[in-house]
């Protein structure tokens, strides 16, 4: 695995021939979904879950907002090495940072910056992010430079 400064963790995918489009490239809706398996080794990879419990499990966090700067595709047979970090905390809401580079080469494809914010389910509004969640994610919230 590569190092990429203000990053704690990568994870790898690789570029399936469904995800291309008919430029042979990959689709843009594809990055969001490369985005939210890569959050989702993240999160394993913190083990907020096992520390956490319930404290963690019952926490619901929506997306709120979403940047993506396309810089470079991928395409079909690459292997994308994807960085993420959370670069902010707020009262309801976290900011994660996505990175996704081209495993082989270090180029930088595209970033993604995604807010995402605590909601309590049956209302639907927004909700303080918990004291046990947010002792522990604290612990995570990184600069990366940007």
């Amino acid at each position: 695995m590569n190092t990429r400064p203000g990053f704690a963790f990568s994870t790898r995918l690789k570029v399936r021939y469904a995800e291309i489009d008919g430029q042979k490239v990959v689709f843009n809706s594809r990055y969001l979904e490369y985005a939210d398996v890569a959050v989702s080794d993240f999160w394993d990879w913190t083990g907020i879950g096992e520390a956490l419990g319930a404290a963690w499990t019952d926490t619901e966090f929506h997306v709120r907002h979403t940047e993506i700067d396309y810089l470079k595709p991928f395409t079909y047979g690459d292997t994308i090495e994807a960085f993420v970090a959370v670069t902010r905390l707020g009262n309801s809401s976290l900011t994660q940072r996505f990175e996704l580079c081209h495993a082989a080469t270090g180029a930088l494809h595209t970033v993604i910056e995604m807010v995402i914010v605590n909601v309590h389910l049956p209302s639907g509004q927004p909700a303080p992010i918990g004291p046990e969640a947010r002792a522990f994610l604290e612990k995570l919230v990184v600069g990366t430079g940007a």
